[in-house]
């Protein structure tokens, strides 16, 4: 099971409050796939272990879609109830470098109860 790294919204994924994500990659998931949501996967120092956020998530559906074409929905299940989708945008292009018009993985996932 692949790890997926959550590190800007871990209180999000903890609270179960977001059920979408947007990603630069990920372009080879599919239905049905299960990812274990990690708060931090790459650039670990030494010593550092990955540290899972709750069980694994369900893969419900992936498309693509240019960031900016986000809907006041998505942002509720990106885990920001309050934000504007400008807000969300700025937020993602910031962190992710990229442009509004950048082609985006929208992915939406279920959680799963424990899976042993």
């Amino acid at each position: 099971m692949r790890n997926m790294s959550f590190s800007l919204t871990v209180e999000q994924m903890r609270n179960r409050t977001k059920t979408v994500t947007r990603r630069l990659g990920w372009k080879f998931l599919n239905p049905s796939d299960l990812i274990q949501p990690v708060i931090k996967g790459q650039g670990l120092k030494r010593g550092e272990r990955v540290q899972k956020i709750g069980t694994p998530i369900l893969i419900v559906s992936t498309h693509p879609e240019q960031i900016k074409h986000i809907s006041q929905e998505d942002v509720r299940k990106e885990g920001f109830p309050n934000w504007t989708p400008k807000q969300f945008v700025h937020f993602f292009c910031q962190h992710n470098h990229c442009e509004p018009n950048t082609i985006v993985n929208v992915i939406e996932f279920e959680f799963q109860e424990n899976t042993r």
